[in-house]
């Protein structure tokens, strides 16, 4: 069999390679930058190939590196969880998460049994609270947000891209006073999620008709509340084409044929050292896995 790398740099490169930043990775594992440094150069000379695209101050993996990420990446998870039982470590996993609630209840509650059936240790705190990426300093260990963009400070990964649509009631549709074109919007009632303040403009803009005013525009902070009352026919939403999709509600329809790329995504959101936590990396793992 042919001889193995030290241990301690296979471990310095899934570090790296997860956090995709040489200093978290360093703090990890309680080492010197320049440390840490040679123990990816020692294994980048037994592979015989760079595994890394090091930019100024940021390192990224290559095609090499992902590869041999998604080879040893799943053996070293392996080997973590017999050292545990090895140890008697094999307590019960908990995970504090920061999700909207439309997300949750569309998505994530719907799946959550295929992830404890994976790990069946892995309990998961849900907060449904405002200012997600915000209170990740204040007891949340990682929050799935609709936002625009991510603090590159943080690690953060896309989950979805969608579109912004308008979503009304079969009534509103097909009805006597039926809306038929956008332009129709300026004697309607429109709501908004306060997560998504733009989406009306970004929508209007895109569709020709930047100096087009609803009648009123009124502010939710509760995505399954908008699609409620858009139910109702009291009002159009402008949501995501996916909230529209998941919500399976057949009072529900697609207003004009008009669907414009958002500038608002679902997005998974954790302090870089967090994901070095088993009950981080588990659950961002299974949700790219199966959600995203």
């Amino acid at each position: 069999m042919r001889r193995l790398p030290p241990l301690t740099a296979i471990e310095a490169f899934v570090q790296v390679a997860r956090l995709g930043s040489l200093k978290s990775a360093a703090e990890a594992l309680a080492l010197s930058s320049p440390a840490l440094t040679r123990r990816i150069q020692a294994l980048e000379r037994f592979v015989g190939h760079p595994l890394f695209e090091r930019r100024h101050q940021a390192i990224h993996l290559n095609p090499d590196g992902e590869r041999m990420l998604a080879e040893i990446g799943p053996s070293i998870d392996a080997l973590a969880r017999a050292m545990e039982r090895a140890a008697g470590n094999s307590e019960m996993m908990r995970l504090r998460l920061a999700v909207p609630s439309l997300f949750a209840s569309q998505r994530l509650m719907p799946n959550l049994p295929t992830l404890r059936a994976r790990h069946p240790d892995l309990h998961i705190d849900i907060d449904t609270g405002a200012n997600r990426i915000a209170r990740l300093d204040e007891g949340l260990d990682a929050a799935i947000a609709i936002v625009t963009e991510v603090d590159p400070a943080l690690y953060s990964r896309r989950i979805d891209s969608n579109c912004v649509i308008a979503i009304g009631s079969r009534e509103v549709q097909q009805g006597p006073n039926a809306l038929t074109s956008p332009a129709q919007l300026a004697g309607a009632t429109i709501f908004l999620h306060r997560d998504m303040p733009e989406t009306f403009a970004y929508w209007r803009d895109a569709v020709g008709l930047p100096g087009l005013e609803p009648q009123a525009i009124d502010h939710f902070d509760s995505g399954q509340l908008i699609l409620d009352a858009a139910a109702q026919g009291l009002g159009v939403a402008f949501m995501l084409e996916s909230h529209l999709k998941q919500s399976q509600d057949p009072r529900l329809v697609k207003l004009f044929d008009t669907a414009v790329e958002s500038p608002y995504s679902y997005w998974f959101a954790c302090r870089r050292s967090a994901l070095t936590r088993r009950p981080v990396r588990l659950f961002h793992d299974w949700l790219f896995e199966e959600l995203a």
